[in-house]
């Protein structure tokens, strides 16, 4: 039995093996664990200034307009630079970041248009590290392990989500929104320190001139987009994670208007919806095809559309956490599928444009879906707004679901004439 568990968890976690990849893996869930602290004490604060949930709109508007802006150039970088490098540099500058949040609030002269404005350098900054980091993995891991080390950076992601929030929450309620901002700060130097140690160096740099960007650029899109599957798959992320996923905007909102509780139980329930995700991430850690992986994409945004339906309109915690968990648990089972499904179809060559293109799709459409959550939920309530979201979610689960049936269909249909032909030659 012992043994069976063994080797059970050796390929459940089998990318930790990669020295490089455990270092970088140790180093971000440090690091993730502050910045899911200051995401939860940037929208409290936010909220307790303007008691505004437009401005919470606006705010998710500023943070993530900058990687729509940026993206796809970005991704022409990271497959010219050494990807080791441009994650160092984005990291650093986020730790300058969070020093210059922490500061405005501990000073006391915070205003919201501050606020903003550190959200758009932030939102800067990903725009960039995020296809360099994607990108980064096979470098680290090689293809046999990359679905793995997906997997496990999103448990990581997941589990700074459960325990980030909870601690933010006792912080804020104990010494203020402050603190939470620090300890972000600090929390890079785990980061830096992994990155600094890390052997694996990849390409060399390659000098590319704006024109020869733009080419580049151009042949990354046309082939994400000239790829059918990853059309498909970017398509329907860019509509899920826009107008579908943009709860998180309005948690402060639930958790002061319509739960009236305090910044303590508002980490709990971020921290609901990280438990969630980190229980699907675990269990995307297994070995999947790519049926079981299309089956897992789909059952992700069923349970995410229907947990965030109930989440809307409950008013009792104990169902708002239920509900959290398992719209969580479904985000993480439809982005780990989708986010292996690309990978997986995708060439070496490209890897970084057509992450980046991930990236615009992932969060380059959230600006909008961020003011119009705002909007909604500032004219008609938050409830409305978040079930608008969890439609949009059902409807792209149906609008699965019949692809698949299409496809079952089609692969059946493909062995129909060999078996009639044989009957015909035997009669």
């Amino acid at each position: 039995m012992s043994s069976a568990l063994s080797a059970t968890l050796s390929d459940r976690f089998r990318a930790l093996r990669h020295r490089d990849f455990r270092l970088f893996w140790t180093g971000q869930l440090v690091s993730l664990m502050g910045t899911w602290m200051q995401t939860v004490a940037q929208g409290w604060l936010m909220h307790r200034l303007t008691d505004s949930a437009f401005m919470l709109g606006v705010l998710g508007f500023a943070q993530f307009v900058p990687v729509t802006v940026l993206s796809l150039f970005a991704g022409v970088i990271a497959d010219h630079v050494e990807k080791r490098k441009l994650i160092l540099i984005t990291q650093s500058i986020a730790m300058v970041q969070a020093v210059l949040m922490a500061l405005v609030v501990t000073l006391g002269i915070v205003q919201p248009w501050m606020v903003l404005a550190l959200a758009v350098l932030l939102g800067a900054v990903n725009a960039f590290d995020l296809p360099g980091r994607q990108s980064f993995f096979i470098e680290m891991v090689g293809r046999e392990d990359l679905s793995n080390a997906i997997a496990l950076n999103s448990a990581a992601f997941n589990m700074a989500r459960v325990l980030g929030p909870a601690v933010a929450g006792v912080f804020m309620g104990w010494v203020g929104e402050q603190a939470c901002f620090w300890v972000n700060a600090a929390s890079f130097v785990a980061v830096i320190v992994s990155l600094v140690r890390i052997r694996t160096r990849g390409r060399p740099t390659e000098t590319v001139s704006i024109r020869e960007a733009v080419g580049a650029l151009r042949t990354g899109i046309a082939h994400a987009w000239g790829s059918g599957p990853i059309r498909k798959l970017l398509v329907l992320l860019g509509i899920m994670s826009g107008f579908g996923y943009q709860y998180t905007t309005l948690l402060p909102v639930y958790a002061r208007d319509v739960l009236h509780v305090d910044a303590r139980v508002y980490g709990l329930m971020v921290s609901a919806f990280g438990l969630g995700s980190l229980t699907a991430a675990i269990a995307l850690t297994r070995r999947m095809d790519r049926w079981a992986l299309r089956r897992t994409l789909l059952i992700g945004l069923f349970a995410s559309g229907i947990g965030l339906g109930l989440f809307a309109w409950s008013r009792a915690l104990w169902l708002t956490l239920g509900m959290g968990f398992l719209a969580g648990f479904g985000l993480i089972l439809y982005l780990g599928a989708t986010n292996t499904l690309v990978q997986l179809t995708t060439e070496d060559r490209y890897r970084g444009r057509v992450m980046s293109f991930y990236t615009f799709m992932l969060i380059g459409t959230a600006p909008f879906g961020a003011l119009a959550a705002g909007a909604i939920a500032e004219r008609w309530g938050a409830p409305l707004a978040t079930s608008l979201c969890a439609l949009i979610l059902l409807g792209g689960a149906l609008s699965v679901a019949h692809r698949l049936r299409l496809l079952t269909a089609r692969e059946a249909a493909a062995t129909t004439p060999v078996a009639a032909d044989t009957e015909t030659a035997g009669s």
